[in-house]
């Protein structure tokens, strides 16, 4: 499997990393505040995980798949902007240990994605 996203511009990769897409931290603009899920959280499919704040607005970050939170990027507390820079690599935002590795089939491949955003 590779990344998979959702209609949300949330990304997943194949080791559980989420995060956003480039698409989406285009959209919101300077990202100036993350609030982290915590580790050990539960999260069904859909569920609140994480808030973006940028200079133009808030955004909620759900969970493209049930799992548990396994780790969070502390670095983005101190450097929100990583997500801005890059949110693919060092933006990365929480990783899930997966559930149900089915759910992921349910989403996004890149040509999918790439399709609703143009």
């Amino acid at each position: 499997m590779s990344v998979r996203f959702t209609k949300d511009h949330e990304y997943i990769t194949a080791d559980g990393t989420v995060g956003i897409t480039p698409y989406a931290q285009e959209q919101l603009g300077d990202i100036v505040f993350v609030e982290l899920p915590r580790p050990g959280q539960r999260l069904k499919q859909g569920d609140e995980a994480a808030v973006v704040e940028s200079v133009k607005a808030a955004s909620e970050i759900y969970a493209p798949v049930s799992g548990t939170v396994t780790a969070v990027n502390d670095a983005l507390t101190g450097d929100p902007g990583l997500i801005n820079a890059a949110p693919e690599t060092d933006g990365w935002i929480y990783r899930l240990a997966i559930d149900n590795p089915a759910e992921l089939d349910g989403l996004m491949d890149a040509a999918a994605y790439a399709k609703l955003t143009t």
